[in-house]
């Protein structure tokens, strides 16, 4: 819920979208990402599955329901007819809101995170260290009209790696990676739900449009944190 598509941006989007692109290549090369992910148990073979699966899937919203709100127009305006200025106020419209989940930044990250918990035996651990997340990321997370869900981008991590280095210190990258992607998708997405009447888009995905969004990233740096 924390990205739209708007058309006027879209341009701007696969700009910034082609930046992220050429770092993280070179973040591969660099074996920075490959060292992140790993730590979390995923080879690199499965790296780069994962990363095309994140990338495809980030063009793929699954509609969930519609919710129905109001929304003024932009503003109020004069009109002037037969020499008479009326003030024509900001009337209420009907807007529906199609509320989705983005397979990739969405769907691949919590089955990875689902996958750590069983295979690293985290249990306990890994609720209080979600619970946490999302109990700090809902405090941060922001709404925005027609942007979404706001949240600042390296507190995640932050919090995330360091509940997992105070609760495991064996398996610090793995629970890390799961309190950042479970913790942001509850805390700014699910928590929020109850907003999207606020934030006038025609779209609200859960997990966001874009490949390497705060979830995508929240994961990656917080390994990286927990694994120094």
């Amino acid at each position: 819920m924390n990205r739209y598509n708007h058309p006027p941006l879209a341009w701007l989007f696969i700009f910034w979208f082609g930046v992220a692109l050429a770092a993280l290549v070179v973040l591969i090369q660099l074996d920075i990402l490959t060292l992140a992910y790993e730590k979390i148990g995923v080879t690199r073979g499965w790296l780069f599955a994962v990363l095309i699966g994140s990338f495809v899937g980030s063009f793929i919203n699954i509609p969930l329901t519609h919710v129905a709100s109001r929304a003024n127009d932009s503003q109020s305006r004069i009109v002037t007819a037969h020499g008479m200025r009326y003030l024509v106020p900001a009337t209420p419209r009907l807007l529906e809101t199609t509320l989705a989940v983005n397979v990739g930044g969405a769907v691949i990250p919590t089955v990875l995170a689902a996958y750590l918990i069983v295979h690293d035996h985290l249990g306990w651990r890994a609720l209080i260290a979600v619970v946490a997340v999302t109990l700090f990321v809902h405090w941060a997370a922001r709404p925005v009209r027609g942007v979404g869900i706001v949240v600042p981008g390296l507190l995640p991590p932050l919090v995330a790696a360091g509940c997992a280095l105070l609760l495991s210190s064996g398996n610090a990258a793995a629970l890390a990676y799961v309190a950042g992607v479970l913790g942001c998708l509850l805390g700014a997405d699910i928590l929020n739900l109850d907003k999207i009447r606020e934030l006038d888009a025609p779209i609200a995905s859960i997990g966001g449009a874009g490949t390497f969004d705060g979830i995508f990233l929240t994961g990656i740096v917080a390994v990286l944190i927990a694994g120094l």
